[in-house]
């Protein structure tokens, strides 16, 4: 695989998950999402009332493919908890519909 993760986007992904307690990454924004996963990620969080940054990950390959070396995860969208890979939509919808999300959220 090749390496698309510089030193220096390692610095900005580490700088923005750091930046806002929740923090998701998506294919979009929040206002507008590009695909039905990041809108169901954005969806869910909005119903849960929590504030979280958003990235479009589609703004540039480059960012795209150093956010998948950097997170060691192959998809979007990609949601940060105090720093923290909680992971993509799939385990977004779980952790929300076991209640999980919200006490995580809750917490933080």
């Amino acid at each position: 695989m090749e390496n698309h993760l510089t030193s220096e986007l390692k610095d900005l992904f580490t700088q923005q998950v750091n930046a806002a307690p929740v923090v998701l990454y998506i294919k979009g924004t929040a206002s507008q999402p590009m695909c039905g996963f990041s809108a169901r990620a954005v969806g869910i969080l909005n119903n849960l009332n929590v504030p979280f940054a958003d990235y479009n990950v589609l703004e540039s390959d480059e960012l795209r493919m150093g956010l998948k070396e950097f997170s060691n995860w192959p998809t979007f969208p990609q949601l940060y908890v105090n720093g923290e890979l909680i992971g993509g939509a799939d385990i977004m919808i779980e952790m929300y519909q076991s209640g999980e999300l919200a006490t995580l959220l809750a917490a933080k």
